[in-house]
C-alpha cells in the first residue's frame, strides 16, 4: 500500500484517472442497492472434489471443505482482477487497501441458535492451505465468542436515542470514520461476502447488497449436485456441479470485466491445483 495522499479513506485509495462514465454514475446512481447486477453459473467439481477427498486423506488433522475452497477461488480471482476490489462510498470510486472475505458462522443449527461474524484477511502470499486454515481458525473461535461487531452493537443496543445514533453512524459509515471497535468484523466492510446455502441444503438465489458498508460484492454458494447435459447428437453426459450466484455492484466496473473475471473464477474452483501458488501468482487469464 503506498503513502495515504489528500482524497484517500483508511480503507481505500482515490482513484484518480477515472473515466467520465464511472465518475458520473455514482452521482446520478448514489446508493448500491439500485446498481446490482445479478450473475449465477454452475462448476463442474468432478475434479475438484477429488481434489479435496485425497487432501483430506493425507491431512485428517486439517480437513478442507468446498466452501473453503470456493473463498480462496473468489480472493484470488479478486487479486488478480483488481478492479472487483473497488467500492463507492458517499458518491465517490475507491480502490480497497486489504483484500477480505466475510461470512456468517452459526454457533448452533437451531432455529434459536446465535449467530456472529467472522471475517479473514489475506496476504500476497496465502494460498488454498492458509486460507483453509484461518477459515478453520475463525469458524472455532466463532463458535465460542462473539465478535467485536457483536460487542459493539450490544453496547449499542442499550442507548438511548437510536434514531439520532442511526444517521451518525450512517455519516461516519459514508465518509470511513466510523470507529474501528465497531466495523471490526463487520461483515459489510469487507471486499466479499459469502453464505453458504449448500451447507443447510438449500439451493443458490439472489442476495442484495447493502448501502451500509462498502462491500461490493455477494457470493452464495449452493449445493452439489448430478446435473445431466446433453451434446448435439443427443447423447447425455452426467456431471457433478456447483451452484454459484454473484450480486456486484455494476458500478465499479463494467461487464466485460465482470464476465472475464467470473470465468477465471471457475476455471480456479475447476482446477484447485492452481490455488496451491500465492494469490498473486498469474494462472493465465487475468
Amino acid at each position: 500500500m503506498g503513502k495515504r495522499r489528500w482524497g484517500d479513506r483508511r480503507d481505500g485509495a482515490l482513484i484518480r484517472d477515472i473515466d467520465g462514465m464511472h465518475y458520473v454514475m455514482p452521482l446520478m446512481y448514489p446508493n448500491r442497492c439500485d446498481n446490482e447486477a445479478y450473475m449465477n453459473m454452475s462448476v463442474d467439481i468432478s475434479k475438484t472434489e477429488d481434489y479435496i477427498r485425497e487432501y483430506n486423506k493425507a491431512h485428517p488433522d486439517c480437513r478442507m471443505s468446498i466452501f473453503d475452497l470456493v473463498i480462496a477461488a473468489i480472493l484470488k480471482t479478486i487479486r488478480l482482477r483488481p478492479q472487483m476490489n473497488r467500492f463507492i462510498a458517499n458518491k465517490t470510486l475507491y480502490q480497497r487497501n486489504r483484500l477480505t472475505a466475510a461470512f456468517t458462522v452459526k454457533k448452533e443449527f437451531r432455529d434459536d441458535g446465535d449467530e456472529t461474524l467472522a471475517r479473514i484477511s489475506v496476504e500476497d502470499t496465502d494460498n488454498l492451505e492458509s486460507i483453509s486454515a484461518k477459515v478453520r481458525e475463525q469458524i472455532a473461535f466463532c463458535k465460542n465468542n462473539d465478535d467485536e461487531s457483536t460487542d459493539a452493537m450490544n453496547v449499542i443496543k442499550r442507548l438511548p436515542f437510536k434514531h439520532l445514533i442511526g444517521a451518525v453512524a450512517r455519516f461516519l459509515d459514508r465518509h470511513g470514520w466510523m470507529p474501528e471497535s465497531v466495523i471490526a468484523t463487520d461483515p459489510y466492510q469487507c471486499t466479499v461476502v459469502l453464505t453458504n446455502f449448500g451447507s443447510i441444503g438449500m439451493n443458490i438465489g439472489y442476495h442484495h447488497l447493502m448501502n451500509w458498508g462498502t462491500t461490493s460484492i455477494f457470493l452464495i454458494v449452493g449445493t452439489k449436485k448430478n446435473r445431466a447435459h446433453f451434446d448435439e447428437k443427443g447423447n447425455v453426459t452426467m456431471k457433478r456441479e456447483l451452484d454459484l450466484s454473484f450480486t456486484i455492484d455494476e458500478r465499479i466496473s463494467d461487464g466485460f470485466y465482470y464476465a472475464r473475471s467470473l470465468r477465471l473464477m471457475k476455471k480456479l474452483v475447476e482446477n484447485p491445483e492452481l490455488l496451491e501458488g500465492p494469490l498473486s501468482e498469474k494462472v493465465g487469464e487475468e
